[in-house]
């Protein structure tokens, strides 16, 4: 389940915005008040983590000895053909 976050939103100044999170699944509703005072809040978008799996990479790098490199021509630097 993705994490929310939200924020209070103070019914006058002297009060502070209070964040705070919930677990809560992509189809439930979003909050409208603080589970915690009744305050009513907002939800706050925050960058997420993103998915990260293992094996991906941002850049590729050609291993020059590999036997597919050396088959290809790509070990040598001269041009060749696909």
């Amino acid at each position: 389940m993705p994490t929310y976050v939200y924020q209070t939103i103070p019914s006058n100044s002297e009060h502070k915005p209070r964040l705070f999170e919930v677990f809560q699944r992509m189809t439930d509703a979003t909050l409208t008040n603080d589970p915690v005072s009744g305050e009513p809040v907002k939800r706050v978008v925050t960058g997420g983590g993103g998915i990260k799996l293992k094996g991906l990479k941002r850049s590729t790098s050609v291993d020059k000895t590999s036997p597919a490199a050396t088959a290809c021509g790509c070990a040598t630097g001269r041009p060749h053909r696909h």
